[in-house]
């Protein structure tokens, strides 16, 4: 990486720290090798086709509910009429505006006997774990979304949205050497939901800002890594309105705001 890149990400590490979805700058990143996530050999999964329950999706639970990218998908299912149970380790994160609006879920990612029961009675499930601050290796989040995964197939909920880091889009040698843990514990994540026969959405998200919703360019398994950034508003709604979407079911997304 030149010069001019390690800056870059470092000036972005000093300015936006990792809130709770883990995303990370990829602007800095045009000049990486790319491979394709899905450019692997055939899998051999069971593949759930029940594209046609999407209308009957009423309620959904969150889990990273309270880090920037969850607070934004809350807000953006409440203005879709939709039902939220937000899992949270301490409830007293919520917000004040959203406390009586959502149904507050206290328990821990890791117990799966907590995640099954916040999964059931629930539609369609909308993941943003992540690390906050810490760049530090870690399970934590795999092994949260493992749990996930199994409770949504024992309560026969079949649709997820996960939110990822773009650096996974790259070779692992070519992400910066202070984010290489972490974007190893989301490749785990996204083995996690590859082999899996839910309908789910990996969402592979470039730097997130806090500046207002515009419009935004999304693809589908894209060949490459698309360059750009995306605010926080636009990515929240991107995860509830992709539950609804089979166009995005099995699939990775790449998506950016359309520069200003």
């Amino acid at each position: 990486m030149s010069p001019y890149n390690f800056n870059y990400v470092a000036l972005f590490v000093s300015a936006c720290v990792w809130i709770q979805c883990a995303c990370t700058s990829q602007s800095s990143l045009s000049n990486m090798s790319f491979v394709h996530p899905e450019a692997e050999a055939q899998r051999d999964v069971t593949v759930i086709h029940d594209y046609h329950g999407t209308e009957k999706l009423k309620k959904i639970v969150i889990f990273g509910s309270t880090g920037m990218t969850g607070l934004c998908a809350i807000e953006a299912a409440l203005k879709k009429g939709l039902q939220v149970r937000a899992f949270v380790r301490d409830p007293v994160k919520i917000p004040d505006h959203l406390k009586d609006k959502v149904e507050a879920f206290q328990g821990n990612v890791l117990e799966p006997d907590t995640v099954a029961n916040a999964v059931e009675g629930t539609d369609g499930v909308v993941v943003t774990l992540g690390t906050r601050e810490s760049l530090a290796p870690t399970t934590d989040l795999s092994v949260g979304l493992k749990n996930i995964l199994d409770a949504m197939k024992a309560k026969n909920v079949k649709t997820v949205t996960v939110c990822l880091s773009a650096f996974l889009f790259y070779e692992p040698k070519d992400v910066p050497e202070q984010y290489g843990p972490v974007t190893d514990e989301h490749r785990r994540m996204y083995e996690e939901l590859k082999e899996n026969p839910l309908n789910w959405v990996a969402v592979f998200s470039p730097q997130i800002l806090t500046e207002p919703s515009r419009e935004m360019t999304v693809v589908v398994n894209p060949q490459k890594s698309p360059n750009g950034t995306i605010t926080k508003w636009d990515l929240g709604t991107f995860m509830i309105d992709a539950l609804f979407e089979p166009k995005y079911y099995k699939a990775v997304i790449g998506l950016i705001n359309v520069p200003k």
